[in-house]
């Protein structure tokens, strides 16, 4: 009987960026159409009809100085 596993993991993070200079920000339609492009990459992913809803947690938004990330990441 072996004392140990092993196993590798690799991470794979898809990253839509929209620029959010300084002293105006993010227009929303930038957004609008990252998170668009982002929740589409997500379903075809992992295989999800146009109609089901993506899982709350799935999709997250963050702040850079000078940028506004949408990002979602898979393990294989």
């Amino acid at each position: 009987m072996a004392d140990y596993t092993f196993e590798t993991v690799t991470h794979s993070g898809y990253r839509w960026i929209v620029p959010a200079p300084e002293p105006w920000g993010a227009a929303a339609e930038g957004i609008s159409k990252a998170w668009a492009a982002a929740a589409n990459a997500y379903r075809g992913t992992h295989e999800l009809a146009s109609t089901e809803p993506i899982p709350g947690d799935a999709l997250r938004f963050h702040v850079r100085d000078d940028a506004i990330v949408i990002e979602y990441t898979t393990e294989e």
